[in-house]
């Protein structure tokens, strides 16, 4: 059993920027591809961005592409996800997800682990 805890959300003004963790358990993190979704009130949940498990391939939804960077540590089971140049649309609970053993996908359902997410909110 994988699991995944996120940290790092808040309120911040638009322009501004976050930086987002998720720690994960397990032996066996280093094998597994790792991803960020993000779902807005009353909207499904979206690819944000996703990583492969030595951190070479990088992957980023369009809508923050060029704002959003992705990494993560092995050798501390982290992943983390900063967010600059923040707009109000950028509001979500953001959610990391964990696949073992398989390529890094913008698919959802590929995803095996998901953490309980964490509030992000840009206002005006």
């Amino acid at each position: 059993q994988v699991q995944l805890v996120e940290s790092g959300g808040g309120l911040v003004q638009a322009g501004g920027s976050l930086r987002l963790s998720c720690a994960a358990s397990g032996r066996t993190f280093a094998s597994f591809a790792m991803g960020w979704f993000r779902q807005a009130p009353g909207k499904e949940r979206e690819f944000v961005s996703a990583i492969s498990w030595s951190g070479g391939s990088t992957y980023f939804a369009d809508s923050v592409k060029g704002r959003f960077t992705i990494s993560r540590d092995n050798t501390k089971n982290t992943v983390s996800l900063q967010m600059s140049s923040l707009k109000p649309e950028d509001t979500a609970v953001y959610y990391c997800a964990a696949r073992p053993f398989a390529l890094a996908t913008a698919r959802r359902n590929d995803y095996n682990y998901w953490g309980q997410g964490t509030q992000v909110t840009v206002s005006l």
